[in-house]
């Protein structure tokens, strides 16, 4: 009879075979109430599995991110419940839990309303209200296609395909409604609470593919407490306000059109502001010694099959065929190019570390329905690095990397930063060896480091372990941003060399870094980690001339004058408007300064101030302005 160990080494004997409900229980009276769901040796089960045999279980309740993962998705089968309840002959497709909610997509003739989202919510809480309770079984593969088939559930017919032969097909009854679901699910519909709310209604390609049909997904949220679930109600408000493609409308910053999916039209005033990112990064990585290159966009198809990304990453690729019928690819990323800079030309091992910069310009296929303003793009520029060196200086220029990216980090508003270390996946290329060298010397790093990380099983890339740099903004949210990768593998492949100190040649190790990540995604960032309102040193525009009226407009011409020379992104606006306007007008742009002039300015060559937010104003001898707003206006380099 199976002994169970406990999270914490404790072991408790049973006598017969058992189940979570019972473990809970013997444990204690709270965690018997608060229960959800268990693991059982690493694999998440229902309570109501058996344990047979001898294993590690641990008690999942919702303060666990399994647990509050596993409450969002009975949520949202209860949401198609109700679905399917209130508008009969609704298909359903799938329904899984995300970060902080959940959603479901829904194949119907009729669009879904806000009013129909009240209707929904109702009933979901008059089902959570039953405590239907929530039973699992197994079906025999051919008995689940033929039933859905036979009560036309299309989608569900697919999804039976798509299980894998050594898998279960399994069905979860909530009370007399069922759906075709891996699991685990908790153990009562009243188990999720009440505490849950439908945010909004879209459309979703089935499977994310935009030849497929254009399904209905509803998106909620659930949580476990009333307070819980106002803070993240009043976060997604302010994220809302935050939004980049509202922002970067009312800013003039940038548009997309149809013609070119997932490209950015970048106005003046966007350019500017990418160009001033680059500028920085520019002076960092030089001052970190790195050196900047720029390798073609298009390279041959061969090129790609030797680096082994055309077969992991071929269908992401946009190619092209030439009338002499080579076919080449528009480079997603910058790595193979780099490498061909580094193979002209004997190098030596006083040569490394060799660290080479590049703003490289690149394209992937992302599905249509996938798209989301900056932040997922098909073109974009990757502020890229590899850094070519010895196995011994893996550890040190690991370490390096990161220190940069955190002080980059912190010059741009985010001090919060969490450390992912992910390692070898299933699929991948290289020896077993190299791999044990690679992710011993990045988690030496890490650990050198003394930040915080976590530790994502079998989520590095196909050719190396990597760091993933996560940031937090100023309402919470966490975006995955910069990247370090430990390759072993790819030098190998394109035949990379350098003449060790023994005379030897050796394959260097290369490290793939990026810091923005992207740089169009890291604009949508910065502009709604800041509501729009950017540092004085980042802003395209920092300044607006406002006179209070035509009289005065030769002054304002001159104050435009003045700060154009001293290097600050200035306009004058001459526009035959009120001053009240103007200053409204300016402020929901997002102009960082006002600077207002009228007779009193004039007479004593002066301006005064308005800072964006701020109420109060200050008024300046226009020398001592400028030189003061040129004081903010440098970028933040030691």
């Amino acid at each position: 009879m199976p002994d169970i160990k406990l999270s914490n080494g404790k072991k408790i004997p049973f006598t017969k075979e058992i189940d979570g409900f019972e473990i809970a229980k013997k444990i204690s009276k709270s965690l018997e109430k608060a229960a959800l769901i268990m693991e059982v040796d690493g694999d998440l089960k229902d309570l109501s599995h058996l344990i047979k045999k001898d294993s590690t279980v641990k008690i999942i309740t919702s303060k666990d991110q399994e647990g509050l993962d596993a409450m969002r998705h009975d949520t949202t089968h209860i949401m198609a419940m109700a679905v399917q309840e209130l508008f009969p002959g609704t298909k359903i497709a799938i329904g899984p839990a995300i970060k902080d909610g959940f959603y479901y997509d829904f194949s119907r003739q009729e669009p879904f309303t806000l009013q129909d989202l009240e209707k929904i919510e109702k009933k979901m809480k008059e089902i959570v209200e039953k405590d239907e309770s929530t039973k699992r079984e197994v079906w025999e593969r051919k008995k689940a296609k033929d039933h859905y088939k036979k009560i036309g559930e299309n989608y569900k017919v697919e999804l039976v395909d798509s299980i894998p032969e050594d898998q279960e097909v399994s069905i979860y009854y909530h009370g007399k409604w069922y759906d075709l679901c891996r699991g685990p699910h908790l153990s009562s519909t009243g188990k999720i609470g009440k505490y849950f709310k439908l945010t909004k209604v879209s459309g979703a390609y089935w499977r994310g593919d935009s030849k497929n049909e254009m399904l209905q997904r509803i998106y909620g949220t659930s949580w476990p407490s009333q307070k819980e679930l106002d803070e993240y109600l009043k976060r997604l408000e302010e994220a809302e306000k935050r939004d980049h493609r509202k922002l970067g409308k009312e800013m003039d910053l940038f548009h997309f059109r149809e013609e070119s999916p997932g490209s950015v039209f970048w106005h003046h005033k966007g350019w500017s502001l990418f160009q001033t990112l680059v500028d920085y990064m520019r002076i960092k990585q030089k001052n970190a010694g790195y050196r900047e290159i720029n390798t073609p966009e298009l390279l041959d198809k061969s090129l790609w099959e030797k680096s082994g990304h055309w077969e992991k990453f071929g269908e992401h690729m946009f190619t092209s065929e030439t009338p002499d019928e080579k076919v080449f690819a528009i480079k997603p990323m910058n790595c193979p190019g780099c490498v061909q800079i580094f193979n002209q030309g004997l190098k030596s091992y006083r040569d490394l570390p060799l660290k080479y910069s590049e703003f490289g310009k690149v394209h992937r296929y992302e599905p249509s329905g996938a798209l989301h303003g900056l932040l997922r793009v098909r073109a974009f520029t990757q502020d890229d690095a590899h850094i070519f060196c010895t196995e011994e200086q893996i550890t040190e220029e690991c370490l390096s990397v990161t220190n940069l990216i955190l002080e980059i980090y912190k010059d741009l508003g985010f001090e919060n930063v969490l450390l992912k270390y992910s390692d070898r996946p299933e699929t991948r290329v290289g020896e077993d060896k190299v791999w044990d060298k690679s992710e011993a010397a990045l988690l030496e790093a890490i650990k050198k480091s003394k930040l915080k990380y976590e530790i994502n099983k079998g989520e590095g890339a196909f050719y190396g372990p990597k760091i993933e740099f996560v940031l937090r903004d100023a309402i919470g949210r966490d975006w995955q941003c910069g990247t370090l990768q430990v390759d072993l593998n790819l030098p190998s492949r394109l035949g990379s060399t350098y003449v060790a100190k023994d005379g030897t040649k050796k394959v260097p190790v290369m490290l793939h870094r990026a810091l923005f990540g992207s740089l169009e995604r890291f604009i949508g960032i910065l502009i709604e980690h800041y509501a729009g309102k950017l540092p004085l040193w980042l802003a395209p525009l920092q300044v607006v001339v406002l006179p209070i009226a035509s009289e005065f407009d030769n002054y304002a011409k001159k104050i435009f004058e003045q700060c154009i020379k001293a290097g600050i992104n200035t306009e004058v606006d001459l526009k035959n408007q009120k001053i009240n306007y103007k200053i409204r007008e300016h402020s929901l742009s997002k102009v960082p300064l006002l600077l207002i002039c009228g007779e009193k300015e004039v007479k004593e060559k002066s301006v005064t101030i308005r800072s964006l937010g701020s109420t109060k104003q200050e008024t300046l001898k226009l020398d001592k302005a400028i030189i003061e707003i040129s004081k903010k206006n440098k970028l933040p380099i030691n």
